[in-house]
């Protein structure tokens, strides 16, 4: 009998040593692993594009992990550079011009460069900041995107609503799919805290906050509010 609170003693110490070592090596492996993923998977789509002769095991007499990836950004700005000339945007621009005369492939080509002109261009707009919106109903409160002001058709149907905004909704733990709202701005609660932070907040679903002492003293440049009208 009297050895059973040693056992327990050890089991405990066994675990706590072992969740502690986790909580430091999981982020450094978990990165890595992550990192190498995305190294193997450019790999697995560039190097068979490259003819065998110019491969690095071929060449060198051994592989090379990454080479698909300096080859891909090399491409990348070599493409880049070349379409900033007038021969390079002529030859773009008959490119798009077959595409056009696709049925299925234009619908498809024009959904991606959208999405494509819209997250890599220096110019495109950005979500302004995290908020809180009610959502599935009232009372229930889920973290949200502010994108922007509703304009257009969308603005104009629903004008007698007051001032509407246009918010992403993420999922967790996949913060990449979501829905898009059109929330009055009056019903939105607009947050101090980083777009960041609240990202790591839906992935973590709840675990990870942001330091609040952080966020003492801070203000963020606010929307400008309108009362809703009627």
């Amino acid at each position: 009998m009297s050895s059973e609170p040693g056992k327990r003693g050890l089991i405990a110490w066994l675990r706590g040593n072992f969740l502690a070592g986790l909580a430091v090596i999981a982020p450094g492996v978990l990165t890595i692993w992550l990192i190498w993923n995305v190294i193997t998977w450019i790999d697995g789509l560039v190097l068979p594009l490259i003819p065998r002769r110019f491969h690095p095991e071929t060449m060198l007499g051994w592989d090379i992990p990454g080479a698909g990836v300096v080859i891909f950004v090399a491409f990348t700005l070599v493409m880049g550079y070349f379409t900033k000339g007038l021969i390079g945007r002529t030859l773009v621009t008959w490119g798009e011009r077959i595409v056009e005369a696709m049925p299925v492939v234009r619908s498809i080509y024009n959904a991606v460069k959208q999405i494509a002109d819209t997250i890599l261009s220096r110019q495109a707009p950005t979500f302004d900041r995290a908020c809180l919106v009610q959502y599935p109903r009232p009372g229930i409160w889920a973290v949200a995107f502010i994108s922007t002001t509703t304009r257009g058709e969308i603005g104009e149907h629903l004008a007698e609503n007051g001032e509407m905004i246009s918010v992403f909704l993420p999922t967790t733990p996949n913060p990449t799919s979501g829905f898009l709202l059109f929330v009055p701005r009056a019903d939105v609660i607009e947050l101090d805290m980083a777009i960041e932070d609240a990202a790591k907040l839906v992935i973590s679903a709840g675990l990870v906050y942001p330091d609040s002492r952080k966020l003492k003293g801070v203000k963020l440049p606010t929307l400008n509010q309108t009362s809703p009208q009627g």
